[in-house]
């Protein structure tokens, strides 16, 4: 079997064949047949409350992650058959059927190959369960990010969502985004960037003086949401180019 790895970041994601709610899964297959993104994200087993809160809330936001052009899929410690039962439960309690597919890996073979298993949590035949393991894979078949919960904790979809949306930003623009950052508030500039790139790239940026003088804590507005212009705008130009037309009338 191969040797077992923990995926880090910057990784490429080995490719596997997998049983799935979907059919069989070959993995870099299905990353070629994506739309670019995949999110794998591991559940210790199915049947399981804080497992079927999240899955459900996978469902529930699946539109938005559509939205960024991200697929999701799940694994859990089942049979395909088990996760297709479970699925009728999650629907019913969260009120979203679950569109995606979700891996059997009843063996646990991917959770161990992944080093996905946590060794203090035991289920009832005493063997280790699957942590709650997040993989953001991006186009070129890499990890881009991870995010590893116990299975006494449950995932925040949201946070997902604002994870996948600052790597994608970071891919579009030379910026990366500071604590707490949401949709719509400023970015830092990346260090990569000269003042003077910076200026042609970002006009009007924000540079804050600190201690050190280094003047690296660089700030714009998120250049991934449209300027828009004034209400009146539309108006004001209307009347500026009847005063210029005016002026040169006048000057004739």
């Amino acid at each position: 079997p191969p040797a077992a790895m923990a995926l880090t970041i910057g990784d490429a994601v080995p490719d596997f064949v997998a049983a799935s709610t979907k059919g069989e899964i070959r993995f870099h297959k299905f990353l070629d047949d994506g739309p670019g993104w995949t999110m794998l994200f591991s559940h210790p087993r199915d049947f399981t409350p804080v497992c079927t809160t999240e899955l459900g809330e996978f469902a529930r936001h699946k539109s938005a992650f559509d939205a960024l052009g991200v697929q999701l899929v799940a694994l859990s410690c089942d049979t395909a058959s088990d996760h297709a039962e479970w699925c009728k439960d999650i629907e019913a309690f969260k009120g979203a059927p679950v569109d995606f597919a979700i891996i059997d890996d009843s063996d646990r073979t991917l959770a161990t190959r992944f080093r996905m298993l946590d060794p203090d949590e035991k289920d009832e035949s005493k063997l280790p369960v699957p942590v709650r393991s997040v993989f953001f894979i991006g186009p070129d078949k890499r990890v881009r990010a991870t995010i590893c919960y116990p299975p006494l904790v449950g995932r925040n979809v949201p946070e997902l969502l604002r994870v996948i949306r600052a790597l994608q930003l970071g891919d579009a623009h030379p910026v990366a985004t500071p604590v707490n950052w949401q949709p719509g508030d400023r970015v830092m500039i990346q260090p990569s960037l000269s003042d003077e790139e910076a200026a042609a790239r970002f006009p009007g940026f924000t540079k804050h003086e600190v201690p050190s003088g280094k003047g690296y804590i660089r700030m714009t507005d998120d250049p991934s949401v449209p300027t828009t212009a004034p209400a009146d705008a539309p108006e004001l130009a209307a009347s500026a180019a009847a005063a210029g037309a005016s002026a040169g009338a006048g000057s004739t």
